[in-house]
C-alpha cells in the first residue's frame, strides 16, 4: 500500500487534518458551532466550483470562501435571533452558487465528487505541503490563544466578566475554523468535513474529564477514523469518505450509549 505515492501522500495530508480539525472540534462543539460547521462545508462546495470556474485549485477557492463566509455568518449568527433560519438561507445559497459555477465552468461531474466527497488518489506533493503549512498555521493561531478560548468556550460569563478580549477571540476562531473545513474538504470532501469537526469531539466530551483530555482523544479519534478509512478503502476500491464517516459514527454512538448505561 505504501510503495505508492499517492497514499503516502493522503495519509500525510490526512493526519494533519485529522489533528487540525480534531483539536478546532473540540471548540466547535464547546460554542455550539456545529450548525456554522455545517454551513462553512456548504459555502466551501461554491469556493471549490468557483476556484474551477476560474481555473485554480480548488482549495483556494474554499479558503477564500470560507474564511469570508466565516465571518459575515459567524457574526450574522450572533446577532440574529432567528439564526437557524438565517444560515440555512445561505447554505442553500451557496449551495445552488456552487451549481452554478460547475455548469458555467464546462467541467464534468468528477469534479463534482471529489470537491463534495474528496479523493485520495488527487492528493499530490504539493497539495500535502500546502494542507501541512495551513494546518500548522491553523494549529499555531488556536494555541496564540488558547487560554482565552478555553475560557471563552466553557465559561463565556465568566470571561466577559474578567474581561477577556472575546471578540478577538471569536474572529480568531472564526477564521481557524474556516481553514479546517478548507483543508479537510481535501480528503473528506465538502459535503461531510463538519463530521471530522464535530463526531471526534462530541466523543471526546463523553471519554474526557478535562480541557487537555478532550482535545488529545479527539485528536485520537480523528486520527483512527481518516487511517483506517484509508486502509479500508485502499482494499476494498470503495469510497474512502464512507468509511471515514461510519467509522466516526460507530465510535460515537459506542461511547453515547457506554455513558448511558453507566448513568
Amino acid at each position: 500500500m505504501f510503495a505508492y505515492d499517492f497514499m503516502r501522500y493522503a495519509f500525510l495530508a490526512s493526519t494533519f487534518i485529522a489533528i487540525t480539525c480534531g483539536i478546532v472540534g473540540v471548540y466547535v462543539v464547546a460554542r455550539n458551532y456545529s450548525f456554522l460547521a455545517h454551513t462553512l462545508s456548504e459555502i466551501g462546495f461554491a469556493g471549490g466550483t468557483f476556484a474551477v470556474f476560474l481555473g485554480w485549485q480548488p482549495l483556494w477557492g474554499m479558503l477564500l470562501f470560507t474564511l469570508l463566509g466565516s465571518l459575515g455568518v459567524g457574526g450574522l449568527s450572533l446577532r440574529t435571533d432567528q439564526k437557524e433560519s438565517a444560515i440555512s438561507s445561505i447554505s442553500a445559497f451557496f449551495i445552488g452558487l456552487g451549481v452554478l459555477f460547475l455548469a458555467i465552468s464546462g467541467e464534468n461531474s468528477r469534479y463534482a465528487t471529489s470537491i463534495l466527497f474528496g479523493s485520495i488518489i488527487g492528493v499530490d506533493k504539493q497539495g500535502v505541503i500546502q494542507m501541512v503549512v495551513l494546518s500548522l498555521i491553523v494549529i499555531a493561531l488556536i494555541f496564540s490563544v488558547l487560554k482565552g478560548l478555553n475560557y471563552d468556550s466553557f465559561d463565556h460569563i465568566g470571561a466577559v466578566s474578567h474581561h477577556v478580549n472575546t471578540a478577538l477571540i471569536s474572529v480568531v476562531f472564526l477564521l481557524t475554523l474556516a481553514m479546517a473545513v478548507a483543508i479537510g474538504s481535501q480528503v473528506v470532501g465538502s459535503l461531510l468535513v463538519f463530521i471530522l469537526l464535530t463526531l471526534p469531539a462530541s466523543t471526546a466530551r463523553y471519554l474526557g474529564r478535562t480541557i487537555g483530555a478532550m482535545l488529545w482523544w479527539s485528536v485520537g479519534i480523528a486520527l483512527v477514523g481518516v487511517w483506517a478509512g484509508l486502509v479500508i478503502s485502499y482494499y476494498t476500491n470503495l469510497p474512502v469518505t464512507f468509511f471515514i464517516s461510519m467509522i466516526e459514527v460507530v465510535i460515537y454512538l459506542t461511547a453515547y450509549f457506554v455513558h448511558r448505561i453507566k448513568k
